[in-house]
């Protein structure tokens, strides 16, 4: 992409010159040319001097200034040195823009980037994630070998950076390192395996465009992320849905039998007559095995249909593509509708659509038969797009609606643009051959057209009518004696020899006027176009074979005058001719069979779409659309005979299921004294699969993992409140369900010790993993590796002491406990239960470490469960068939630090379009601030879409009120946001914590919460 920009860029520069050229004609010097860009060096200078100023108001302008230069094309490289000082400004502004003027010219000047790439290392742990991702976009341009650890190294720890944002440039910046060193192949994967399992919207379509560069053929990495790709695939980005849709086309191809058996067993319901019902009755049990769809492969069908709605064309032909490679032939027709609605868009999204239907048309006419006038020819329509057009109308012509056709066609030969006037002739004798009730109908019209006054049309006609005349078996005289008397005025090459062969394939049946053309033709031979020369000596041999008495001399004649063309061909068949037809010494046994040679009966030309053998290319892709194999085209593969195990995409919901189940009602009721118990926790690991231990070493697995796991304690977390009333009646229950559930582990315990081995086997492996890539991770930075073991450790202990402070509350006990905010809480937010990510073994080694010699280590973390409970913010009724419905995704504000980040989505109930849906006045207390989301041009009928806005509510859980506007009204929304929203999820050590639950005893008394608040 870099190197395609450049040359543009190199093109337009000088465009420029010209144009500053122009501007100084009266600076020319007589010393040389260069007085040509005097201009455009003293606004360089002007800008270099802006850029060394102090003032940072200066700099900013010079950089808002330079990188509209970029954005118009303009050539703007040589200020490189004085724009790669101010990298370390500590200006923001100024140094985002600075890095957008790096991405663009870093990989052409890479000395002087390489001498800047500390402060690139350096930016990378910056607190603002624009600009740490915006120094790892800027370390990938710089496409230079030496610095490739340091780019691995910058990969892998913005994989885990806490914002999607950042983890969104590292999956784009896999690809340009791959593309800059292939054997890095192996690294990647596992960078790509980490973030594949994210669960951010943001960051699953660019992961995708990754594994699609990288690894397209590891199918098992998609396995597990199968099902969340596609609940995820409705709130990506729209260049993210085609990347995912595409990949998920490949997929299903692999892993799910075809769904289009359903119609080969259609054609097999005939049965023999005299067939006994006991053979009939085995035959249909063996042939009529029912298909029974894959859920999964149900899901993604469903997933998608949404998207054909999308405002995105690119989108919308994904989806189409998906449907017509992977669903049932009878549910593929929805896609019509939304393919015609394209047609309504630019031309050029036009060629590629109609492209596309022109190939569905041949297969499966019925789908667009009921759309047949959206693809009448417009006045206004491009040669390209008129041309597209009558070939789906020519698939789609049937004897139903022919005589409509034909007389739109009719319409058309009369067009003022000669190329679509003879496209339609072909068209009408391709429909002449498909319909035989009207070949007649067509063939006399096409002989009305020989007479029309321009020689385009005419000569078209000619080759139709030659090869209809071809194709039918009853003499047609009057046709060819017409088609004769037209050689005096037709000049097109083409039709003179279509002519010619007509001619001379029935000189026969037209005895009198054949060695007449022949005699005309002799006297032009030498003028004539090559292709007419070879058609006049076919002729000459033909009549010397059955007319030999007329039109011997002249056929030697003809002969002498091609002997000595300048055209090797013609001299060439001259030869082969002579020695054919005329008789002599050395003629050779061929001349015995020269009449059956050439007065043999020819084949009838087919008359075939140019689209037929475009089938076997993927839909929407740049090979269908030029019919050649593109570089990086992944084909289609054919549908398995037998499905694979569908068990490899539902293993995490199955081992997740394990885990939270005993969690939920067995260890409600362990005491206090068992706090650290390592038996407890032995007997936790071993119920739980060894899948969520394996993925340890990788932040975003356990972040992923206990994010599911939150999903499904939801219903049992909710009712914490009524448990706890009740929980004294059912404490015997408790024991009961506890004594039971030991037994059976007793029982089963020497079935699953063989698992077990195994599941101690693979955490050691993963465990030396970690160590492993965390020693490679130090040799470059040991500082920051022992912050990220600190900070990994201290959360994996919290967790730990998290999950056994909630299993070992009781009514009775008196103690004050983080969980007790709830009770402030208006909002019930559920807590999950997180994964445990240690053996218990290495969790006893961890928790006597300090690698820490401060008293706090406290660190934000990514919330263990985000609630998917949603707020009404305008009622359908009230906001006139607008509804919004908003919800706290509880992910980091990239509007602000301090700033709640809130999703509001917007519904259209009406049969009507919504416009210009913005915020209008805000009425907010003292000190809070809002960024509001751009303003929407238009909502569709039944449409919906998701916005993202920030408040800052400043600590407080005033009520933020603002208007929502459409077009025509105006209504008074407001939100108040629970406590448990202002708050950020910290991982802290164990002295840490029990300092801060010491602290929250006297809540009551203290005005301002300690460490808890988004402002410390």
């Amino acid at each position: 992409m870099s190197s395609n920009s450049f040359s543009y860029n190199e093109q337009s520069g000088g465009g420029e010159a010209t144009e500053l050229g122009q501007e100084a004609t009266s600076t020319i010097s007589p010393s040389g040319a260069f007085g040509l860009f005097s201009s455009d060096l003293k606004k360089n200078e002007d800008l270099k001097q802006m850029l060394e100023s102090n003032k940072d108001s200066a700099k900013l302008d010079a950089m808002k200034r330079i990188v509209g230069m970029i954005a118009k094309g303009k050539n703007a490289s040589e200020l490189f040195p004085a724009v790669v000082k101010n990298v370390a400004s500590k200006n923001i502004e100024i140094k985002k823009l600075v890095y957008v003027y790096l991405v663009r010219y870093a990989e052409e000047q890479q000395d002087l980037a390489l001498l800047s790439i500390s402060t690139f290392q350096r930016a990378l742990k910056d607190p603002n994630q624009l600009i740490r991702a915006s120094a790892l976009r800027v370390l990938s341009s710089i496409r230079v070998p030496i610095i490739v650890p340091i780019m691995m190294l910058a990969i892998k720890e913005a994989s885990a950076d806490l914002s999607p944002y950042v983890r969104k440039n590292a999956a784009h910046a896999i690809q340009k390192l791959y593309s800059l060193d292939p054997e890095q192949k192996e690294m990647l994967i596992e960078v790509i395996e980490k973030l594949l399992k994210d669960k951010s919207t943001l960051v699953a379509g660019s992961v995708v465009m990754a594994f699609e560069e990288v690894c397209p053929d590891r199918i098992d990495l998609i396995h597990k992320n199968y099902r969340k790709l596609c609940n995820l695939l409705v709130d990506v980005e729209e260049w993210g849905q085609v990347v995912i849709i595409h990949m998920l086309t490949r997929y299903a191809r692999t892993q799910f039998v075809s769904p289009w058996k359903e119609g080969d067993e259609l054609e097999d319901n005939e049965k023999n007559f005299y067939e006994s019902d006991d053979d009939q009755k085995e035959k249909t049990d063996k042939r009529k095995k029912p298909y029974t769809m894959d859920p999964d492969h149900r899901l993604l069908i469903r997933n998608t249909k949404p998207l054909l709605q999308s405002r995105n064309a690119a989108v919308v032909m994904a989806v189409a593509q998906l449907y017509w490679h992977i669903s049932p032939k009878s549910e593929a027709g929805i896609i019509s509708k939304s393919l015609v609605r394209l047609l309504r868009s630019n031309r050029e999204v036009q060629y590629i659509v109609l492209q596309n239907i022109a190939t569905m048309s041949i297969q499966r006419k019925g789908m667009f038969e009921p759309y047949l006038k959206s693809f009448y020819v417009r006045s206004t329509d491009p040669t390209m797009i008129k041309t597209l057009k009558l070939e789906i109308l020519t698939n789609l012509a049937n004897e139903a609606n022919i005589s409509t056709l034909l007389r739109e066609f009719q319409t058309y030969v009369k067009s003022q643009d000669k190329q679509f006037a003879a496209a339609t002739i072909q068209t009408i004798g391709r429909c002449a051959t498909n319909i035989l009730e009207v070949t007649d109908t067509c063939l006399n019209g096409l002989v009305c057209l020989l007479s029309n006054r321009d020689e385009i049309v005419v000569a078209e006609s000619v080759v139709v009518i030659k090869k209809l005349l071809q194709m039918q078996p009853v003499q047609h005289g009057e046709i060819i004696k017409h088609m004769a008397k037209l050689l005096d005025s037709i000049t097109v090459p083409v039709a003179r020899a279509s002519i010619l062969w007509l001619i001379g394939e029935n000189c026969e049946r037209v005895p009198k006027i054949a060695p007449d053309v022949l005699r005309k033709m002799a006297k032009s031979f030498t003028s004539e176009d090559d292709l007419v020369k070879l058609q006049i000596l076919n002729l000459g041999a033909k009549l010397y074979l059955t007319n030999s008495k007329q039109t011997k001399l002249l056929t030697q004649y003809i002969l002498n005058l091609g002997k000595y063309d300048q055209n090797y061909d013609i001299r060439d068949r001259t030869r082969f001719i002579r020695q054919l037809i005329v008789p002599n010494e050395k003629s050779g046994a061929l001349s015995k069979y020269a009449k059956k040679i050439f007065l043999a009966q020819k084949p009838a030309p087919l008359l075939e779409s140019p689209f037929k053998d475009r089938d076997h290319f993927q839909l929407g892709t740049l090979s269908h659309t030029l019919n050649i194999k593109a570089t990086g085209y992944l084909e289609l593969s054919n549908w398995p005979e037998v499905a694979p195990d569908p068990s490899v995409r539902n293993v995490e919901v199955i081992e997740l299921a394990k885990e939270w189940t005993p969690a939920g009602k067995a260890k409600q009721d362990n005491s206090a004294k068992k706090f650290y118990s390592e038996s407890e926790e032995e007997e936790d690991s071993s119920d739980s699969s060894s899948d969520s231990e394996s993925e340890s070493g990788s932040e975003s697995g356990e972040q992923g993992d206990s994010g599911e796991e939150g999903d499904s304690n939801e219903d049992s977390s909710e009712d914490s409140s009524s448990e706890q009333d009740s929980e004294s009646g059912r404490q015997s229950g408790l024991e009961n369900k506890r004594t039971a559930k030991r037994n059976s582990k007793a029982k089963g315990k020497s079935d699953s010790e063989d698992g077990e081995k195994e599941n101690e086997k693979s955490k050691t492996s993963d465990s030396s993993n970690a160590e492993s890539s965390s020693i490679e991770d130090s040799s470059s930075d040991s500082e920051s590796e022992s912050e990220s073991e600190s900070e990994s450790e201290s959360r994996k202990v919290t967790q730990e002491k998290e999950k056994k402070t909630k299993q070992g509350r009781t009514p009775l006990t008196k103690d004050v406990s983080l969980l007790d905010l709830n009770d402030f809480n208006p909002v019930s937010t559920p807590v999950a239960l997180p994964t445990p990510a240690l053996s218990p073994s290495l969790m006893a080694d961890l928790e006597g470490l300090n690698l820490s010699t401060s008293s706090s280590v406290i660190s934000v973390s990514t919330p263990v469960f985000v609630p998917t409970k949603t707020h009404v913010l305008l009622h359908r009724m009230s906001g006139k068939g607008l509804a919004a419905h908003y919800f706290f995704p509880r992910q980091p504000c990239i509007f602000g630090d301090k700033m709640v980040s809130i999703q509001i989505t917007l519904n259209n109930t009406t049969d009507q379009k919504i416009d210009n849906i913005h915020i209008g006045e805000k009425k907010l207390p003292i000190g809070l601030k809002m960024h509001v989301f751009n303003p929407i041009d238009s909502l569709e009928p039944e449409g919906s879409i998701t916005v993202s806005m920030g408040i800052d509510f400043c600590d407080s859980t005033q009520t933020a009120s603002f208007q929502l506007c459409t077009k025509d009204d105006c209504f008074s929304v407001n939100i108040q946001p629970p406590v448990g929203e202002l708050l950020l999820p910290v991982a802290m050590s164990e002295k840490d914590f029990k300092k801060e639950q010491a602290c929250l005893s006297a809540l009551h008394l203290l005005s301002k919460p300690r460490n808890a608040n988004r402002n410390e």
